[in-house]
C-alpha cells in the first residue's frame, strides 16, 4: 500500500493546527468559545457526584449521622444536577455554533475559489487539490474537521487529568496503619512501581491506537479512485436526470452497478484496506484496548488493597478508582489526541496548500470609464496564447479592433481558437504575447470585476439554476421585475412566460420546488439570451450557445437577437457561416490565426480563401430544396 503519511515533527504539525484554529475562528465566531465551555464543564461534571458520594459512603459506613446523611444527600442531588444541567447546556451551545461546520468549511473552500483567477480554478492542478481535500473529509473527516475533533478531545483529555490529578493524591499519600499485613504498600518502591505501570499503560495505549489509527491515513492515497469512483457511479451517475434516457435505452444500469462493485477492489475483503484491518492495524487498536483493561484491573487491585489494610473508608474507594481510571483515561486522551493531531496535519497542510494558492494575474485599480455615449474600442494588438503545459499556441499574432455597435462575427473550424478569443477578451485568461487593449488602455490596468461589467456573455455550455425564472434572468435574488420581463419577451419567450403559473417566481426544474417546470433547450437558450440583455452591458457575446440547433434556426435567433441590441456590440462566435451572413464583419479563424477579415460579400468572393472553402462545404445546408 503506498503510504501518502508526511514525516512532519510534533512542532509542525502543532504549527499547521494552529492554522487551522485561526481559519476555524474566521469562519466560525464563537465556536471555538462554545467548544471549550463544552469541554470544560463536560469533561469537569463527573468530578463533583463523584467527591460528593464517596462522602456519602464514608459517612454511611462510619457514624450514620442522620443530619449530615441529609446535608450530603442535598448537596449530591443539587450539585450533581447543576453540574448535569451546566454540561447539557454546554454541549447544547456548543452543537448549535457546530451545527454548520460542514457548511463553513464549504463556504471557506468555494469563497476562495471565487477569489482564485479563472485560469488557475480552470488548471487540472487546482481540481486535484480540490479533489483530494474532498476526498479526505469523506475518507474520514480529515482535514479541517478532525481538527476541531481533536481540540475537543484533548481540551477535555487536559481537564480530566486535572480533576483526576485532585482526586486521587489521597490514594498514595493515605498509608496502611503500621503492623497491618498490607503495610508493604506503604513502601516508596510500591508506589514508583505502580506510578510507573498507570503511566507506561496511559501512553502504551493511546500510542498503539495513533499506530493504528495512521494505517488509515496511509491508505488514503489508495482508496482516493476508489471513492471517486464510487461517488461518480453511485450518487453522480444513477442521479443524474439528464444520464436517464441514456441509462434505459442502453442498458446502462449493469454498466453501473459494475463500476460501484468494482472500485478499484476497494470494497472487497481482500483489498489492501481489508488486510490492514485483518492485521497491523486490528492488532494496534485491539492491543490499545488490551493494554486499558489490564490497566483498570491493576488500579482496582491497588485501590481495593489499600482499602482492605486500613488506609481509607469503603467511601473513598469509589472516588479513587473513579478518579485513577479517569487520570489515566485522560492521560491517554491527550496523547492519543496528540498522535492523531500529527496524523491529521498532513491532510491539514494540503487544506492550507488550496487556501494559500495565490493570483497570478496582474490586478489593475483603474475603474473603466463610464460613457455616456457609450463608445468603447476593443483592441487586439498581436495577441497569442498558449494554454499551460500546452506544446503550440491556440492564438498566434492576432490583431483586430471592434468598437460598440458594430456586429462581428467570428468563424472556424471546431478546435481554431474561438472559445479562446473570447476567454481572453474577457480576460478569463492574460496572452501570453501582445496586448488587449480597451479605449487605447491595456485592460490589465482595470479592476477586474470593473471589466468584467462591460461584457454580457452567453457561452455553447451556459448554465441555467434550479431557481426562479426572474432570478435567473437578473442573476441575482434581487430584480428589477419588469426589466426581467422585458428582456424575456424581447427575447421570444413571452408565450411561454404567459402560460406559466407563477410567472417570474416560477421555479425552472423540479430540484427544489415540486411546481418547477421544465424547459426545453431552445427555451433555455431564450433565457440565457435575456440574462445577457437584463445586464445592459455595451458588448454581448454570443458563443455557439445555440450549436445544438440546425443552421436555419440558429440563423434566425441571431437575427432576432440582433435586432434588439441596439447600438451595442454583438459578436457571434459560430462555426455555420450562414447565421452570420448579416453582420458587419466577419473574422475567420483557421489554427489559431485571423486568417480572413471581411464582409460575407467580400469573403465568399476571395477565390481560394479559408472563407470560401467553409461556405461551399456547409452550402447544402443554406440552399432551399425547391422540390
Amino acid at each position: 500500500m503506498e503510504k501518502t503519511e508526511q514525516k512532519l515533527s510534533l512542532g509542525e504539525a502543532f504549527r499547521i493546527t494552529r492554522r487551522g484554529v485561526a481559519l476555524w475562528r474566521k469562519a466560525a465566531p464563537g465556536l471555538f468559545t462554545a467548544m471549550t465551555a463544552s469541554a470544560v464543564v463536560t469533561a469537569a461534571a463527573p468530578y463533583v457526584p463523584l467527591w460528593f458520594t464517596a462522602r456519602l459512603l464514608e459517612e454511611i459506613s462510619g457514624a450514620r449521622d442522620p443530619q449530615r446523611l441529609t446535608v450530603l444527600a442535598v448537596l449530591l442531588l443539587t450539585a450533581g444536577t447543576a453540574a448535569l444541567l451546566a454540561s447539557a447546556a454546554c454541549q447544547r451551545w456548543k452543537q448549535s455554533k457546530s451545527a454548520t461546520r460542514y457548511s463553513d468549511e464549504y463556504e471557506m473552500i468555494f469563497t476562495k475559489l471565487l477569489d482564485l483567477d479563472f485560469c488557475l480554478v480552470d488548471d487540472q492542478k487546482t481540481y486535484e487539490r480540490l479533489s483530494q481535500v474532498n476526498q479526505n473529509r469523506n475518507f474520514g473527516d480529515w482535514g479541517l474537521q478532525r481538527l476541531l475533533e481533536n481540540y475537543d478531545k484533548l481540551l477535555g483529555g487536559v481537564i480530566k487529568v486535572v480533576c483526576a490529578v485532585a482526586l486521587s493524591v489521597g490514594l498514595f499519600l493515605l498509608p496502611v496503619p503500621a503492623g497491618e499485613p498490607l503495610a508493604w504498600l506503604n513502601s516508596p518502591l510500591c508506589v514508583v512501581v505502580m506510578m510507573a505501570a498507570l503511566v507506561g499503560a496511559s501512553v502504551l495505549s493511546p500510542w498503539l491506537y495513533t499506530k493504528g489509527n495512521a494505517c488509515w491515513a496511509q491508505a488514503a492515497e489508495y482508496v482516493k479512485q476508489g471513492n471517486r469512483s464510487f461517488s461518480y457511479f453511485t450518487f453522480i451517475g444513477m442521479k443524474e436526470r439528464e444520464r436517464a434516457q441514456d441509462i434505459r435505452l442502453y442498458g446502462q444500469d449493469d454498466f453501473f452497478r459494475h463500476g460501484a462493485e468494482n472500485c478499484d477492489g476497494m470494497l472487497f475483503e481482500d483489498c489492501p484496506v481489508a488486510k490492514q484491518a485483518r492485521g497491523p492495524m486490528g492488532l494496534l487498536v485491539a492491543s490499545a484496548e488490551a493494554v486499558t483493561r489490564v490497566m483498570t484491573g491493576l488500579v482496582y487491585l491497588f485501590v481495593c488493597l489499600k482499602a482492605l489494610g486500613g488506609a481509607f473508608g469503603v467511601g473513598l474507594v469509589s472516588q479513587y478508582i473513579g478518579a485513577v481510571t479517569s487520570l489515566a483515561g485522560g492521560v491517554s486522551d491527550c496523547i492519543r489526541t496528540a498522535g492523531d493531531l500529527r496524523n491529521n496535519a498532513p491532510f491539514l497542510s494540503q487544506v492550507l496548500e488550496l487556501l494559500d494558492m495565490k493570483n497570478v494575474m496582474y490586478q489593475g485599480s483603474l475603474t473603466t470609464e463610464k460613457r455616456a455615449d457609450r463608445q468603447y474600442e476593443i483592441e487586439f494588438r498581436d495577441v497569442s496564447f498558449r494554454y499551460p503545459g500546452a506544446a503550440t499556441d491556440s492564438l498566434s499574432h492576432v490583431s483586430m479592433k471592434f468598437k460598440v455597435g458594430q456586429r462581428l462575427a467570428v468563424v472556424g473550424e471546431n478546435g481554431s481558437g474561438k472559445t479562446t478569443f473570447i476567454k481572453l477578451l474577457c480576460r478569463l485568461y492574460d496572452p501570453t504575447e501582445g496586448q488587449i487593449l480597451l479605449n487605447g488602455i491595456d485592460i490589465r490596468k482595470y479592476r477586474y470585476d470593473d471589466y468584467l461589467a462591460v461584457f454580457s456573455v452567453v457561452f455553447q455550455d451556459f448554465q441555467l439554476l434550479a431557481l426562479p425564472l426572474g432570478q435567473n434572468v437578473a442573476a441575482s435574488v434581487h430584480l428589477d421585475r419588469q426589466r426581467a420581463e422585458q428582456c424575456l419577451r424581447a427575447a421570444g419567450f413571452g408565450d411561454r412566460l404567459d402560460a406559466l403559473p407563477e410567472g417570474l417566481d416560477t421555479y425552472l426544474y423540479k430540484d427544489y420546488a415540486d411546481t418547477g417546470v421544465e424547459v426545453s433547450g431552445g427555451e433555455a437558450q431564450k433565457i440565457a439570451l435575456a440574462r445577457t440583455l437584463y445586464k445592459d452591458a455595451p458588448f454581448i457575446i454570443l458563443d455557439e450557445p445555440t450549436a445544438a440547433l440546425d443552421p436555419v434556426a440558429e440563423a434566425e435567433i441571431y437575427q432576432r437577437f440582433n435586432d434588439i441590441v441596439g447600438n451595442k456590440t454583438a459578436i457571434y462566435i459560430s462555426h455555420r457561416l450562414s447565421s452570420c451572413k448579416f453582420c458587419d464583419e466577419i473574422a475567420v479563424f483557421d489554427q489559431g490565426q485571423v486568417v480572413q477579415q471581411g464582409t460575407h460579400q467580400e469573403l465568399v468572393a476571395c477565390a481560394g480563401g479559408k472563407y470560401e472553402a467553409l461556405w461551399n462545404a456547409q452550402a447544402q445546408y443554406y440552399t432551399e430544396n425547391k422540390e
